[in-house]
């Protein structure tokens, strides 16, 4: 089966409850159209017609896949929200994803103020085929343990951990007081405090969270930040690196240079094919026909494991 691990459809459910918010995160209409105020980003302009579960299937059959996994976009800040905040939201992705055509798969998105590892198996029974945890919540070993037994639970269910750029729900506090973010491209986070923290949970994950989860599989989006490609500054600082078949990368909105270089570093079973859809647009690294299937083929069907068989 060939597998794109991460994309983002918001369905409508998830759509009506973000146009009643008064506050971010919120989908609001201007003139211009629909846009979606995020806290401490720039806002952005949505297009629904990329979040038509219609259209988006026949987008999935074009990149000549079979299925792709949708998240809950992170930086949204909704895991983080309180949770009389957050519940509505929450609930309306999952009753949303688990309703999307055949060719999507999705990750749950549980909620971080107050962790319930039985709210996250009963959506692992559901079909979803993991839970998706913003980077700034796994930054440190106090991360580690407040979300410890969600990812217990995932470990002992043999379901996989997504790690995506987003807010913590103290780090989500202060974006929501800070002045509004103004002269910055919409790009800036992206390039700079998504990267910064994927780099970090990338690293957090091998000195906290692997000890203390020695089965758990993991997936980074965005290369983790290209957070291996610091191998040599992290030994020449006095750490250490070993191979760890159960971690993985998705190749999200990089090309042949940084997918070679991962390569290079890890070795190509530890990547996967990840677009990042509609946020970016879905890229071929051009690496030959047999890096392309081990990205979308092999890698993600080791990952997913459970989730690929009941598909």
């Amino acid at each position: 089966m060939h597998i794109d691990v991460h994309q983002h459809l918001w369905p409508e459910p998830l759509l009506s409850e973000l146009a009643r918010r008064t506050e971010a995160p919120r989908l609001r209409r201007d003139r211009d159209g629909w846009a979606i105020e995020v806290p401490g980003e720039p806002s952005s302009p949505v297009a629904l017609t990329d979040h038509d579960p219609d259209r988006r299937a026949d987008l999935v059959r074009a990149d000549g896949l079979e299925r792709a996994y949708v998240a809950l976009s992170c930086p949204l800040g909704i895991e983080s929200l309180p949770p009389d905040q957050a519940r509505p939201l929450l609930d309306a992705w999952h009753e949303g994803a688990i309703a999307l055509p055949p060719e999507f798969g999705a990750w749950a998105a549980p909620c971080l103020a107050e962790p319930d590892p039985l709210e996250l198996a009963a959506l692992l029974d559901r079909g979803f085929a993991g839970a998706c945890v913003p980077a700034e919540a796994l930054a440190d070993e106090a991360g580690f343990d407040r979300c410890g037994p969600l990812l217990e639970l995932l470990e002992a269910r043999g379901a996989p951990l997504f790690v995506h750029p987003g807010p913590a729900p103290f780090t989500l506090e202060v974006l929501a007081t800070a002045s509004p973010v103004s002269g910055v491209p919409l790009w800036w986070p992206a390039l700079t405090r998504y990267v910064s923290t994927m780099n970090t949970a990338w690293h957090a994950f091998a000195v906290f969270g692997r000890p203390s989860h020695p089965r758990l599989r993991v997936l980074f989006a965005m290369l983790a930040g290209l957070a291996p490609l610091h191998r040599e500054r992290l030994v020449a600082r006095g750490g250490r690196t070993a191979p760890d078949p159960d971690v993985f990368l998705d190749t999200s909105s990089y090309g042949p240079r940084a997918v070679d270089a991962t390569i290079r570093e890890l070795g190509v079973d530890a990547l996967v094919h990840g677009s990042d859809r509609p946020v970016a647009t879905a890229r071929e690294p051009g690496l030959g026909e047999a890096v392309r299937e081990a990205l979308r083929v092999r890698n993600p069907e080791r990952l997913l494991q459970p989730a690929v068989v009941a598909a």
